[in-house]
């Protein structure tokens, strides 16, 4: 961690009444607490407490079916609800009530009084030990009661239409001091199984099934205190197996996971509740306290979050509701994508429903980008192994996604290349047991591919770990750049993608395909550069596909101006908006401005052309697509004009417990908005540091600590009245350290004090550094 922490101030989501026992009160009032292996929302209720859990690899596919009233169409299949927690206990004659989600400890607190007793409990979802934790207090001895019910949920024999094979089946038995769920999800073979077990300390505790051995509940009276304990688990395995094998054989049916869960029970029941919980804290902390933010923001404890939210929206900022947005995100990542588990889906790790909104998938046209952009500029990158592994293991499914639709589009040189030897490629959407290829129907064009590969060059640009780059930038570039080089087709000296379109524009009704539109065009050209870019680093220029990729990069004409002054989102366009929808939620023509670097500020024409284009495409749209105008007008380094778009999304987007709703919920926007507040603190991607880069009025005096940027370099800043004062710095790998500011350098010291060499040239210092020292400038 970098010198002179900030932020001491609780971040805190806080309430004083429950959630409602409904749909809407739990996407819009409960408190989401997670760790990869499971999610949690957890409602506060004192009558009958709920706590709904979601595990990421219990689905259906997902496919077309008739929509729920106030829901989105075609969501009748895909990531299902893994089981309801209640808790009765009956409380009557509440006063005192207080909910709270502390994003510092990812724990989850309720408590209040009821006939003159205090009841007091937590509630966090443990990484290291892979359980969900509840412990129940009271003032008084033996005046804890409650009674335990753990269900399946959604149990019937088919989903949308009788025969359809996509059933669930499932039970709840009590077993002496535990209730274990189990069954099947019919259609892949999903065999599950949950165990919660309850350690009361004094009183009584029974349990009892009804006449059919089933429908398991646990009863204690008596207690002082108590502890439950919940392991969940299913026979998934996130091998390429899963993704290659047909629907028969994508899981082993004859494999259940109750050595597995009942392994995970014991190892934590083994542990005391302080320790589990410490354990916890302390793996959650080392994470979420590497950034901390102040921008002036004031904690009060006795507001409620939703209130300050509410008052936003009628024009009384709240400095601390929106750092509190900005690290949301960042939680909310930690909880949902952890190494050894399934990545962050469209939901993250939450999910009610029979079948999820858009299935919770892996939606590759934005979403699951904008899922990882702060994983690396808000010093999470840990985060990104989740998805790391499971593109690796969707490989060799997506190399032959890619031998399919060259063939399809009869493109040259693959059948001299042979079958996998065309690289890879990913359409738009993804799940647990499977992947869509690029089609010459999508609604996406193929650069879709390359929005997702210059991910991984992301993941070894901001930390500098050279290992990171041979073994996952470079594969995924490189096979990503053998797959495009073979969608182009030379006309008129150009290369253009022959079968191309702008995800999800619509012309005339219908969903446009063109030829080499500036979605494909700038993608291509990002990955060519970055795969380039590694051969140079690794020494790999020999590698067959470089001159190759060195002959096209130059002729791909990635960017054009229309007549209207904009970024012309199609070749055959004119002015702006004369094909496809005006105001459309994607910004397609613009992904070489964010997340990609063409569109820069050594670019000045682009770049007042891509401001063109963001003004024609208007602030307002669904979370996500406001959130990635938020990054793309800091791009810009349009102060102003980026704290407008990020007010907007506080003001129209954002639900009571502060998830970004499309509408339904998405997380993207979650992710997307702590992303651009980033991007606004602190930018990298012109081959220097530039701090502050698009700092509003609203935030002129603050500071930050721990932010990332490319080259491996924690950030932090001190600024007042718009001026920066002061920059802390730490070199992961021992890069050359390049910095642009308005204000002059004056002096730069390291950790022991000493001044540090330093040169400046066209506005730009830069100086030496060590691996793992640390650094003061002066302003």
């Amino acid at each position: 961690m970098i010198s002179g922490k900030i932020g001491m101030k609780p971040m805190k989501l806080q309430y004083f009444e429950p959630a409602e026992n409904s749909n809407e009160g739990w996407e819009g009032m409960s408190l989401p607490i997670g760790c990869g292996y499971l999610g949690a929302n957890v409602f506060g209720r004192y009558d009958t407490e709920r706590i709904q859990v979601t595990e990421n690899s219990l689905a259906n596919p997902y496919g077309p079916g008739s929509a729920e009233p106030g829901r989105p169409p075609a969501n009748r299949e895909g990531l299902n609800s893994f089981a309801e927690i209640e808790i009765e206990f009956g409380h009557k004659n509440v006063t005192g009530y207080r909910r709270e989600l502390s994003l510092d400890s990812a724990v989850v607190s309720v408590s209040y009084s009821s006939d003159g007793v205090y009841f007091a409990r937590e509630y966090f979802a443990s990484y290291p030990d892979k359980v969900l934790v509840i412990r129940l207090t009271c003032s008084e001895k033996g005046r804890l009661d409650f009674t335990l019910r753990v269900k399946v949920p959604y149990v019937k024999d088919y989903l949308t239409v009788p025969g359809d094979g996509k059933g669930k089946s499932g039970k709840s038995v009590a077993e002496e001091n535990r209730i274990v769920i189990s069954g099947k999800m019919h259609w892949y073979g999903i065999n599950f199984e949950g165990q919660t077990a309850v350690i009361p300390v004094g009183g009584k505790l029974i349990s009892e099934n009804d006449a059919n051995g089933e429908n398991g509940i646990i009863r204690v009276t008596g207690a002082d205190e108590a502890v439950m304990i919940t392991a969940v688990g299913t026979n998934y395995v996130m091998d390429e197996k899963v993704f290659l094998a047909d629907r028969e054989h994508k899981t082993d049916k004859n494999s259940y996971p109750h050595e597995k869960v009942s392994r995970y029970l014991r190892l934590a029941m083994n542990k005391d509740y302080d320790t589990l919980r410490s354990d916890h804290i302390k793996d959650h902390s080392e994470y979420f306290s590497r950034v901390s933010i102040d921008l002036g923001g004031v904690y009060r404890p006795d507001v409620a979050t939703d209130e300050l939210l509410n008052a936003y929206r009628e024009g009384n900022k709240d400095r601390y509701l929106e750092e509190l947005v900005f690290q949301y995100g960042r939680y909310l990542l930690i909880a949902s994508s952890r190494e050894g588990c399934l990545p962050a889906n469209l939901q993250g790790i939450w999910n009610m429903y029979e079948s999820a909104p858009w299935s919770a998938g892996y939606w590759h046209n934005i979403n699951q980008q904008m899922n990882y952009w702060p994983a690396f500029n808000t010093n999470l990158t840990e985060m990104f192994k989740s998805y790391c592994d499971y593109n690796e293991a969707f490989r060799k499914a997506a190399q032959i996604n890619a031998d399919n639709y060259l063939e399809q589009t009869g493109a040259e040189g693959t059948e001299e290349s042979g079958k996998g030897k065309n690289g890879w490629t990913i359409g738009t959407g993804a799940w647990p047991y499977s992947i869509s290829g690029a089609s010459v129907n999508s609604h996406s064009g193929p650069g879709t591919g390359a929005f997702t590969s210059i991910l991984f060059y992301d993941y070894y640009d901001f930390t500098g770990d050279r290992e990171i780059l041979e073994k996952h930038a470079y594969p995924a570039l490189y096979g990503m750049a053998e797959f495009l080089s073979k969608c182009l087709k030379k006309t008129d000296g150009i290369y253009l993608a022959q079968h191309s379109a702008s995800p999800e524009q619509r012309h005339n009704g219908k969903y446009y395909q063109t030829v080499g539109c500036a979605f494909d065009q700038q993608m291509i050209y990002e990955n060519h550069k970055l795969t380039l870019k590694c051969a140079e680093l690794l020494g790999r220029e020999d590698d067959p596909l470089i001159p190759v990729l060195k002959e096209q990069i130059d002729k791909l004409d990635p960017v054009q101006i229309g007549e209207s002054g904009q970024i012309k989102e199609y070749r055959e366009e004119k002015k702006y908006g004369e094909i496809g929808e005006y105001q459309h939620r994607h910004i397609s023509q613009l992904v070489g401005l964010y997340p990609g670097t063409l569109i820069n500020s050594e670019t000045p024409e682009w770049l007042e052309a891509a401001k063109v284009s963001l003004r024609e495409r208007g602030d307002g749209s669904t979370g996500w697509s406001i959130c990635h105008r938020l990054c793309a007008w800091a791009r810009t380094g349009d102060g102003e004009h980026s704290y407008s778009v990020f007010e907007r999304l506080l003001k129209t987007r954002l639900l009571g417990n502060l998830w970004d709703t499309h509408p339904p919920f998405q997380i993207d926007g979650n992710f997307g908005a702590t992303a651009g507040v980033a991007e606004m603190l602190l930018q990298s991607h012109e081959g220097y540091i530039r701090p502050i880069a698009a700092l509003p009025a609203e935030w002129q005096t603050g500071s930050y600590r721990g932010l990332t940027a490319r080259g491996g370099f924690e950030i932090g800043a001190d600024f007042e009245s718009g001026k920066l004062l002061r920059l802390y710095v730490k070199s992961k790998a021992g890069n050359r350290f390049r910095l642009r500011t308005k204000e002059k350098l004056s002096k730069a010291v390291n950790s022991a004090g000493k001044a540090i060499n330093f040169t400046v040239s066209d506005n730009t210092a830069e100086m030496l550094t060590l691996p793992g020292e640390s650094y003061t400038l002066y302003f």
